[in-house]
């Protein structure tokens, strides 16, 4: 059994299958390839990456185990996390993967091939656009997002994406409380309620990562998400 194999056991209760270890092991190869021709991620060696982006990017599938998945979109998808592990580890996901910058977008559509991964869309945009666009507004069972923005921009990032009844997933580590109350306000007034907020441990991890769940419960007003650029400059109060 791999190191990763183990590890996605002990935090997931999951056995990795060859094929899927197979696909860790090729897209670890490829980030370390493009990182260095474009700025991908600050870790090199493949220990690091193992556990502070696959196992960090897999402990989602705590909180999005819990329902049927449906459709998912992860926003600010940068190297493809936590999307893409999750699609490693669920094939059935039909995942949308959002990344504003042209040259991570390549990278994203490049894994998507090269892993031959089906039912995954790459879309080089915007979230304020995304969010905007009929064919995504209000679509998906869940949006998530790891280590993006502070929570009042990250709600408007992820709420107007989300189905009334879906969940917004906003991975975070410290003073996640604080950062929850301080989005309280601007989660309201985009149709979303606090939910609950799961503790993980990640085999190998000595930081703290949580799980914060946002539940969609009306409809975002049309306003939002403002003009891009707008929920980071003037974030809702």
């Amino acid at each position: 059994m791999s190191p990763l194999t183990s590890a996605v056991q002990s935090l997931l209760g999951l056995q990795l299958s060859q094929e899927q270890e197979a696909a860790f092991a090729r897209y670890a190869a490829e980030l370390a390839e493009w990182n260095q021709r474009i700025n991908l991620t600050a870790l090199d060696q493949p220990e690091e990456i193992e556990v502070k982006h696959f196992l960090d990017s897999l402990s989602a599938w705590l909180a999005l185990r819990a329902t049927p998945t449906g459709r998912v979109i992860d926003v600010g998808a940068g190297a493809g996390l936590p999307g893409l592990p999750l699609k490693i580890l669920h094939p059935a996901l039909d995942l949308t993967l959002v990344e504003a910058t042209g040259k991570k977008a390549d990278f994203l559509t490049h894994m998507v091939q090269v892993l031959r991964l089906e039912g995954v869309s790459v879309l080089a945009m915007r979230a304020e656009e995304v969010g905007q666009d009929p064919a995504h507004r209000e679509q998906y069972d869940w949006a998530v997002a790891r280590a993006l923005a502070p929570m009042p921009v990250l709600a408007e990032y992820l709420l107007p994406l989300l189905r009334v009844g879906g969940t917004a997933l906003a991975m975070k580590a410290r003073d996640v409380r604080a950062e929850m109350e301080a989005g309280r306000a601007a989660i309201h007034e985009l149709g979303g309620e606090l939910g609950p907020l799961h503790e993980v441990q990640v085999p190998g991890l000595d930081e703290e990562r949580y799980l914060v769940e946002i539940n969609k419960v009306s409809a975002t007003p049309a306003k939002y998400p403002r003009r891009p650029g707008m929920p980071s400059k003037r974030p809702l109060e």
